[in-house]
C-alpha cells in the first residue's frame, strides 16, 4: 500500500512541474501559445486521473514539438508522454519515452530541462526498478540543479519527490532534512495537495520516532484540508497514522472511529483501483494506434527535415558561386552543429550503456543471491539425513537394515554431491571445481550405485545386467564422487526411459600400465531410443526426451552434467541411439593404478576420550540439526547444550563455562556472525568453530574475520567433524587472527 500511494503521490507532483518551466525558448508567438494551451489541458486530465485523455492530448502536444523541430519541446512532449504510459503500468512505453526525453534534454542544453532529467531518473528508480542507493543520487543531483537557478517551485517538489523515496525506504532521518526543506519552500507551491502532503509525511515522520502528540497534531491539519478538498488518497494515509497514533495514547474509543474510516477509504480507493484495471484493456487498445501515430509523425518531421535538408544545400550552392566567403563559414557553421549531435548522441550512448551495465551488475548479484540460499535450503535438510543415517548404521540393533541404510546414506551423499554441482555449473565452466582423489573399488562402487535403483527397477519391471572385467584393478585412484555422479545420472536416465526390458552396465579394462588404467564404461538400455534428430539437443540444459504416450519429467540436468563433468576429466560421452531399439552411453576415464605391495591399511580408530565430559554449546536453530549434532557428540561423552539463535547463545556464554561453541551462520533474531563478535569481546579464547551449511568460499572472509576459528561444512563426515573438534579442543589447530584473515 505504502509503495502504490508513493507512486501515485510523485507522479502527482512531478507532472504538474512539467509545466512550470522557468525557461522559455524563444518560438513564434501563436505557436508558443498553442504549446502552452495543450500543456495545461494535458495537466488538467492527468491530475483528475483521465490518463487517456492526456495520451491525446500529449500526441497532439508531441507532433507540434515535432513541427517546431526544438529539442527543448520534444523532451517536454516525451516526458508527458512517459509519465501517462507509467500512470497506465506500461514501464515498457514509459522508459522508451523517458530515453527520449533526456536525449532531447541533452540536446537542449536547457538548465531547467536537465534537473527535470535527474527528476526523472530518480523517479525511474524510485517506481519502475526500484534502486534507493541511485534514486537519492538523482534525487539530490535535481535538487543542486533547481537551486542552482533558483527555480523555487520546481526545488519545493524535487525535495518533496526525494522525502518521498526516503520514508518509503524507512530512511526517516536522511528524508526529514528534505521534509524541512519544503516546508520552507511551501510558499511557492500554491496548490493544497502540495501543504496537505507535507503534514501528512511530518505525522508520519514524528509516528516513526514514536512522538504520537506531535504526529497527530500535523495528521489532524491534513485531515482538515483533505477532507475539504477530496483527497481521497491523502485522507487514506492520515487516517491510518492518525488511529495508530491514537492507539498508542491509549485513546481506543477515536482510534477505533478513526480506523474504521481509514478502511473505509481503503475500500474505496482499491475500488476506484480496480475500476481503473477494468478499464485498461480498452485504453491499451487505443495505445497501439496512438504510437503508431506518434511514429507517424517522427517519421513525418524526418521527412520534413530532410527536405529542408536538400533545400538548404541547393541554396548553399547557389550562395557558393555568388558568395564564396559565406560558404566557407556555413560549411563552419555546419561541421559545428553536427559535432554537437555526435556529441549529444554519445551522451545518449553512454546514458545508456550505463543503464545497460547496471541492470547487468543486478542480474548478476540476484543470481550470487539465489545460488547461496538455495544451496543452504538444499544442504540444511541433507544434513539431517547424512547424520540421522550415519547414526542409525552405527547402531547394533538394526544390523538387520544394514544394506539399506549403507543405500540411504549412499543416496544422500550422492544428491549432496550432485547438489553441489549444478549449483556451482558456473565453477565447472571455468574449471575451477576441485578434483579430489582417493583410492576405491570399482566394482563395490558400481553394485553400490546399481543397488541403490532397486525400486525404480521393480517399479518400470526392468532387468540389470553388471559386466565388469576382471583384468580392472582391485583399487584405483581418482575422482570417485565424480564417476558416482556420472553413472548415477546415466542409469537414472535408463531407468527412465526403459519399462520391461534390460539394462547393462559394463566396466572393460581398455589400456594398462604399471601405473595407470584407461576403463572404459558404458550403459546400455533396451528402452525407446532417441531420434537422430533429437540426439544433440539432449545434452542442452533443461532439454526433454519425449515420445507419444510417455510423460517423463525432471530437470533435464542430467545428461549436460554428464558430458561438464566428462571434460573437465578430459573425456566425452559417446551416444549409439535407434529410436524404438534402446541406447548406449559410454565413455573413457584413467586412473591411477595401486602398487601391489601395497596394502590398504585399516583406519586406526579415533581417541575420543579427551572429548568425554567437556561441555559444547550448540548454536543451531534447526531442531532436527540439533538433535543430530547432539547425538554425535553426545555418544562420545560430551554435554551438549543449544541455543537457537545467536542471542540467546551470546546470554548462555556469559553465565556459563564451555570448552567450545559450534556456531550456526544463518539463523533468525541475531547470526552467527554478529554472535561470535558479541562473544568475542568478552571471551577471546574459548574456540568457536563455523557449522555451516552456506557456499564457504563466498564467506570464508566473513567467518574468519568475525573471530571463529574453523569452519565444518554441512553435511559433514563424522569422523572428520570430531578430529576438527578434537583439534580444537586440545589446542592443536591454534592460529593467530591474522593468518586466518588471510585465509
Amino acid at each position: 500500500m505504502k509503495r502504490w500511494i508513493l507512486s501515485l503521490l510523485i507522479l502527482f507532483f512531478v507532472a504538474p512541474a512539467i509545466c512550470q518551466d522557468a525557461t522559455e525558448i524563444p518560438v513564434y508567438q501563436q505557436e508558443k501559445e498553442s504549446f502552452r494551451e495543450l500543456k495545461v489541458t494535458s495537466d488538467r486530465f492527468y491530475n483528475n486521473g483521465n490518463y487517456r485523455k492526456s495520451l491525446e492530448t500529449n500526441i497532439e502536444l508531441l507532433k507540434l514539438a515535432l513541427k517546431l523541430d526544438d529539442a527543448y519541446f520534444k523532451h517536454q512532449s516525451y516526458r508527458l508522454l512517459a509519465y501517462d504510459y507509467l500512470a497506465m503500468s506500461d514501464t515498457v512505453m514509459a522508459r522508451e519515452n523517458f530515453s527520449k526525453s533526456i536525449r532531447f534534454a541533452n540536446e537542449s542544453e536547457n538548465d531547467t530541462a536537465v534537473a527535470h532529467m535527474y527528476m526523472d531518473l530518480a523517479n525511474i528508480y524510485s517506481t519502475i526498478e526500484p534502486n534507493y542507493k541511485k534514486a537519492m543520487k538523482y534525487h539530490n543531483r535535481s535538487v543542486d540543479q533547481l537551486r542552482k537557478i533558483n527555480d523555487s517551485v520546481n526545488l519545493a517538489k524535487a525535495h518533496y519527490n526525494t522525502v518521498l523515496t526516503a520514508f518509503d525506504a524507512g530512511k526517516y532521518n536522511e528524508g526529514y532534512a528534505h521534509l524541512l526543506r519544503a516546508r520552507k519552500l511551501q510558499k511557492f507551491e500554491p496548490h493544497k495537495a502540495f501543504s496537505v502532503g507535507l503534514d501528512n509525511l511530518m505525522g508520519e515522520y514524528y509516528y516513526s520516532k514514536d512522538n504520537y502528540e506531535m504526529a497527530q497534531k500535523y495528521l489532524r491539519k491534513a485531515i482538515e484540508v483533505a477532507e475539504r478538498e477530496g483527497y481521497d488518497l491523502e485522507l487514506e494515509n492520515a487516517y491510518f497514522y492518525l488511529s495508530e497514533c491514537l492507539y498508542n495514547l491509549e485513546e481506543y474509543q477515536e482510534a477505533f472511529l478513526i480506523k474504521d474510516k481509514y478502511e473505509n477509504f481503503t475500500i474505496s480507493n482499491m475500488e476506484n483501483a480496480l475500476f481503473a484495471e477494468d478499464n485498461e484493456s480498452s485504453v491499451r487498445f487505443q495505445i497501439e494506434e496512438y504510437r503508431k501515430e506518434i511514429q507517424a509523425a517522427e517519421l513525418q518531421n524526418s521527412l520534413q527535415a530532410q527536405i529542408v535538408e536538400k533545400q538548404s544545400m541547393l541554396n548553399n550552392v547557389l550562395l557558393i558561386v555568388s558568395f564564396c566567403i559565406l560558404f566557407l563559414l556555413l560549411v563552419l557553421y555546419l561541421a559545428y552543429r553536427k559535432r554537437k549531435e555526435l556529441v549529444a548522441e554519445l551522451r545518449v550512448k553512454n546514458t545508456e550503456y550505463l543503464m545497460a551495465k547496471e541492470e547487468s551488475e543486478r542480474l548478476s548479484k540476484a543470481k550470487s543471491n539465489f545460488f547461496s540460499t538455495v544451496s543452504h535450503e538444499l544442504r540444511t535438510p541433507l544434513y539431517g539425513v547424512i547424520g540421522l543415517s550415519t547414526l542409525l548404521l552405527e547402531d547394533k540393533a538394526l544390523k538387520s537394515h544394514e544394506k539399506d541404510l549403507k543405500s540411504l546414506k549412499f543416496s544422500a551423499d550422492y544428491l549432496l554431491a550432485l547438489i553441489n554441482d549444478v549449483l556451482h555449473l558456473n565453477k565447472i565452466d571455468s574449471k575451477t571445481v576441485e578434483n579430489e582423489q582417493a583410492y576405491f573399488d570399482v566394482r563395490e562402487q558400481i553394485n553400490t550405485i546399481v543397488s541403490s535403483f532397486e525400486y525404480m527397477r521393480i517399479q518400470n519391471n526392468n532387468t540389470f545386467f553388471i559386466e565388469i572385467d576382471e583384468d580392472i584393478p582391485k583399487l584405483i585412484r581418482g575422482n570417485s564422487v565424480r564417476l558416482s555422479q556420472i553413472l548415477m545420472n546415466l542409469i537414472g536416465n535408463a531407468c527412465k526411459f526403459t519399462e520391461e526390458g534390460d539394462i547393462y552396465v559394463s566396466a572393460k579394462l581398455k589400456d594398462i600400465s604399471s601405473n595407470k588404467a584407461t576403463i572404459s564404461f558404458s550403459i546400455r538400455d533396451s528402452g525407446i531410443g532417441i531420434a537422430k534428430s533429437k540426439q544433440d539437443t539432449i545434452f542442452e540444459e533443461f532439454s526433454q526426451g519425449s515420445k507419444q504416450n510417455y510423460n517423463y519429467q525432471g530437470s533435464g540436468l542430467g545428461l549436460p552434467i554428464v558430458r561438464k563433468l566428462l571434460a573437465l576429466s578430459n573425456s566425452e560421452i559417446k551416444l549409439e541411439s535407434e529410436l524404438g531399439k534402446g541406447s548406449t552411453f559410454s565413455f573413457d576415464l584413467s586412473y591411477d593404478v595401486m602398487s601391489k605391495a601395497f596394502r590398504k591399511e585399516p583406519e586406526k580408530p579415533m581417541d575420543t576420550r579427551d572429548l568425554k565430559d567437556k561441555h559444547i554449546l550448540i548454536v543451531e536453530d534447526n531442531r532436527i540439526n540439533q538433535t543430530v549434532t547432539r547425538k554425535i557428540l553426545e555418544r562420545e561423552g560430551v554435554i551438549c547444550s543449544i541455543a537457537e539463535n545467536g542471542e540467546i547463545a551470546v546470554a548462555m556464554e556469559k553465565d556459563n563455562q564451555y570448552d567450545l561453541i559450534l556456531m550456526d551462520i544463518n539463523m533468525p533474531v541475531m547470526n552467527g556472525l554478529e554472535a561470535t563478535r558479541g562473544i568475542r569481546q568478552r571471551n577471546k579464547s574459548i574456540p568457536i568453530l563455523a557449522l555451516t551449511a552456506v557456499e564457504v568460499e563466498e564467506m570464508r572472509f566473513s567467518i574468519y574475520d568475525s573471530g571463529m576459528d574453523d569452519i565444518i561444512v554441512k553435511p559433514y563426515d563424522i569422523t572428520k567433524f570430531t578430529q576438527t573438534i578434537l583439534k580444537h579442543i586440545n589446542g592443536s589447530n591454534k592460529r593467530s587472527r591474522s593468518q586466518l584473515q588471510a585465509m
